[in-house]
């Protein structure tokens, strides 16, 4: 069972990040020059909120808003949930889906130290299933 650090070392730790008095227009822009859904607010170095795309659609295109003249502090959620680097990958799986959020940054000590998503989780969970479907079969042919 692979942990959220374990992840990370083969991910990499690698967080983009945005202040909250920027705009909105430059997270998307940042997010899609970097293939990304989500960036981590930072607030003189310390984790403020997150604003991902749900949170561009849903805040600013659907409410008509000015992407250039709305900061994302105005649209991201501060109430961020966060995983622990010892965490299983299938309990952070579970956070996910009990929350309905699908990025989750990872603390150790109040220090961010990356940022996991959904589709890293699945990504992991099927590899390990590949590699136990692979042993069943090697031990079922001999």
């Amino acid at each position: 069972m692979a942990t959220i650090k374990q992840l990370l070392e083969q991910k990499g730790s690698e967080v983009l990040s945005i202040g909250p008095d920027e705009s909105v227009l430059a997270a998307i822009t940042k997010m899609a020059e970097n293939n990304i859904g989500s960036l981590v607010v930072l607030e003189a170095g310390k984790l403020a909120g997150i604003v991902t795309e749900r949170h561009y659609a849903r805040n600013v295109f659907l409410k008509g808003r000015s992407s250039p003249k709305t900061t994302v502090g105005e649209i991201m959620s501060t109430r961020v949930v966060c995983a622990r680097p010892e965490q299983s990958v299938e309990e952070g799986m579970a956070v996910m889906t009990d929350k309905a959020v699908r990025h989750l940054p990872v603390l150790e000590k109040g220090q961010l130290i990356g940022i996991i998503s959904i589709g890293d989780l699945v990504k992991s969970i099927i590899s390990d299933q590949k590699f136990i479907i692979e042993q069943l079969e090697l031990y079922i042919t001999g």
